[in-house]
């Protein structure tokens, strides 16, 4: 098996009283574009700071190639870090920008100029070399930042959102020419976001974290598709959870589930095992709703109809269920337009059993 590049093996990290990295075991392989995301707080940026050099673990070990490097300054590791602010030099134009690096590395001044025009000319940045810093466009100041760092040719880039900064088209121009960069030169990415669209668009597998604690790591897929727990089902969106009690199963391999609002089915993860008389916790994504007047499945609920919110080409319709249970269910416009729902509407949710998930770890 390829040895991973880089290893997070029971990495704790606290800030006196405060536990910032919860026992952290994480395996990156090399030309692996990794995303970390989670919401403020959660312990993403300390992470990349850990693997930086930028801070010290409290506990546990991190390698790099094999050799751990916890004791190592950020200089002496070939961990650069883009950050989201970029750290830009304003009193050095372009070219002494992406130069830097090799400058404090006592590369002659002929070669290091080569590399980093070559660099620039890479990022399409070549005609900007002699310009201030300050007359660029945010792109182009963040494409120098990413020069300044490859420059180098590390095996591995550190990315702490850096696209946080910029409108919503230029971001999504800005991760094609990210993802486009990652592959070409197989260095390995770890991207640090509290943006799923980015994560999702970029990564091949990404890292959820809470409170310091890793949550689940895997494919955008996989995430998405069979997210771990309710935390993570929240965090991803589009979910509906549902709770209830176990009442048995049937000859598709369907867990039945009796609830206060009645009962309906839902599938197993592997590995996952439950009895008669377990509480479950399920998750039935927004997509995977039918509403209709006349249902015709078992898993059905009465609703009620109390708003809408147009996303893009997609309409999120808000229902409310007995007792209060709230369920989002998501339409192409044209169906959502074929349906002529109004507020107040009284009309059923419906699913396939098989669409329901019973998440792992509740």
């Amino acid at each position: 098996m390829t040895q991973p590049l880089v290893v997070f093996d029971n990495v704790v990290k606290h800030f006196g009283s405060y536990l910032a990295v919860e026992r952290m075991n994480l395996e990156i392989y090399k030309g692996e574009f990794v995303a970390i995301m989670g919401s403020s707080g959660c312990g993403k940026t300390t992470t990349l700071r850990m693997l930086a050099g930028l801070d010290k673990p409290s506990e546990g070990e991190i390698r790099l190639n094999g050799e751990r490097i916890n004791d190592l300054y950020s200089w002496e590791r070939e961990t650069p870090l883009v950050w989201q602010n970029l750290a830009l030099f304003p009193f050095l134009n372009v070219l002494e920008n992406v130069e830097f690096g090799l400058r404090m590395r006592g590369m002659a001044k002929a070669e290091r100029r080569k590399k980093a025009l070559h660099w620039l000319e890479r990022l399409g940045l070549e005609e900007f070399a002699a310009r201030d810093i300050s007359q660029l466009s945010g792109g182009q100041r963040q494409r120098v930042a990413l020069a300044r760092s490859l420059v180098t040719e590390p095996p591995i880039l550190l990315l702490d959102e850096p696209l946080s900064a910029l409108d919503a088209n230029l971001s999504v121009r800005m991760q094609s020419v990210l993802t486009g960069l990652q592959k070409d030169l197989g260095i390995t990415f770890v991207y640090v976001t509290h943006s799923q669209s980015e994560a999702f668009a970029m990564a091949d597998r990404v890292v959820i974290m809470s409170r310091g604690r890793v949550e689940q790591i895997g494919s955008p897929q996989e995430v998405f598709l069979e997210p771990h727990n309710r935390f993570v089902a929240e965090f991803v969106g589009g979910k509906n959870i549902l709770t209830g009690t176990v009442t048995g199963f049937d000859d598709a391999g369907l867990v039945h589930v009796g609830s206060e609002h009645g009962e309906f089915q839902a599938r197993l993860p592997d590995g996952k095992s439950v009895a008669p008389g377990d509480l479950v916790t399920v998750c039935l994504s927004a997509e995977h709703i039918d509403l209709t007047a006349q249902p015709g499945r078992p898993n059905r609920l009465a609703c009620t109809v109390v708003g809408e919110e147009f996303i893009g080409s997609m309409v999120n319709i808000h229902l409310e269920a007995g007792g209060g249970l709230e369920l989002q269910v998501q339409k192409p416009h044209a169906d959502y337009d074929r349906l002529g729902l109004h507020g107040g509407q009284q009309i059923f949710a419906e699913w396939d059993g098989a669409r329901a998930l019973i998440l792992r770890g509740e």
